[in-house]
């Protein structure tokens, strides 16, 4: 999966449309393999983003959480952690 993909569930404060539609739209490009579509393109790109987001936006306020909430900077601190680990497991050149 797409590593800019990140978990928009549970967070306070609650995720956004833009944050949803951003993550629609890194769906799209990595399954049509386009960063950006041509002209002929651009109305079905387009038309899958919103219904992904659509589709997000659905489920997301379906689900119900059974962990605690999520916040952004507590998220930032375990991707330092993670990057911090890759890094130590590198070897030295």
């Amino acid at each position: 999966m797409c590593r800019s993909i990140r978990v928009l569930y549970n967070f306070e404060p609650p995720t956004t449309r833009d944050e949803i539609r951003a993550a629609a739209t890194q769906f799209v490009r990595k399954v049509s393999g386009l960063s950006r579509p041509s002209v002929a393109d651009a109305s079905a790109f387009e038309r899958a983003i919103t219904e992904i987001a659509s589709s997000t936006e659905t489920l997301l306020s379906t689900l119900h959480a059974r962990t605690s909430v999520r916040t952004r900077e507590h998220e930032r601190e375990r991707a330092r952690a993670r990057w911090t680990s890759r890094q130590e497991r590198i070897p030295p050149r």
